[in-house]
Order: structure tokens, then C-alpha cells, then sequence
């Protein structure tokens, strides 16, 4: 009987069609974060840091009764929803450093949570919105 020998490793790829690359499977969440009217502009510059490339902002108003927010002594009800599409890898850091800044900053309360992205069509804006700026750039080239 003859010795065979292995002289290399057996890998199983996936054949991608000429022109296509890998994207990694980063999930991603809406971040809805509710804040006073005032504070707006500083949490939306604080949570694009964490890599977030698109927010949408929308004004309202609270519906608590004014004699409520009185007794309680919050005089104004003016509000901001921002939504922001994050990357799952950056959630927990984002809403750690969300909740530190709702307790640290003066009149800086406010309330944010997470509800998942279920699908997105397309690679590209996939990339542009999990901020995944290498495939963004050589897609477009």
C-alpha cells in the first residue's frame, strides 16, 4: 500500500459572480431617541459619531395635561424624535453613552430604544447606511 500525503487544505468557497465582493452581516437598527426641542442638534451631532450616516429628526409636542407637567415641574412639552440607522456593533456603546448624557446634562433628559431593520434593497445602500465606507467608494468606482 502506498503513503498518500495531503499537501494542502481543502477550503470550501461560495463562487461570487466577476464583480461582486463580500458585504459582512452587520444588522442594523432604527435608534429612536426622544429628547427636548432645545437639546436637538447637540444628540444628533452625538450620535452621528458613533458612525451613524443618516437621522431624521421630526418636532412634536408632548400630551400630558399642562397642570400635570406643572405639578411636576417641567414647563415645557416641546419635543424631538430622532431616528438614526445604526449598526448592531455600535448600539450598545451609543445607547451607554446615550443614557450617560440623560444623566449628566442639564435639562438633557430624554428616552431612547431600538427597533429592528428587517431588510434594505440594494448592496449599496446597505454599505452607505452600516457606514461600511470601503465598499461604499468601490462601488461607486
Amino acid at each position: 500500500m502506498a503513503d498518500v500525503k495531503k499537501t494542502g487544505s481543502l477550503r470550501r468557497r461560495s463562487a461570487l459572480p466577476a464583480g461582486h465582493s463580500r458585504v459582512s452581516m452587520n444588522r442594523l437598527k432604527v435608534l429612536v431617541t426622544i429628547v427636548g426641542r432645545a437639546k436637538a442638534d447637540f444628540y444628533m451631532d452625538h450620535i452621528q459619531s458613533f458612525g451613524v450616516n443618516m437621522q431624521m429628526v421630526f418636532f412634536g409636542k408632548g400630551t400630558a395635561p399642562q397642570e400635570l407637567l406643572a405639578a411636576m415641574g417641567l414647563a415645557d412639552s416641546d419635543r424631538a424624535v430622532i431616528f438614526s440607522v445604526i449598526g448592531e456593533d455600535r448600539l450598545r456603546a451609543a445607547l451607554d453613552s446615550l443614557e450617560e448624557k440623560f444623566n449628566t446634562i442639564v435639562g438633557g433628559k430624554g428616552i431612547a430604544y431600538t427597533v429592528p431593520l428587517a431588510s434594505i434593497i440594494g448592496k449599496s445602500i446597505f454599505n452607505f447606511l452600516s457606514d461600511n465606507r470601503t465598499q461604499v467608494r468601490r462601488i461607486e468606482k
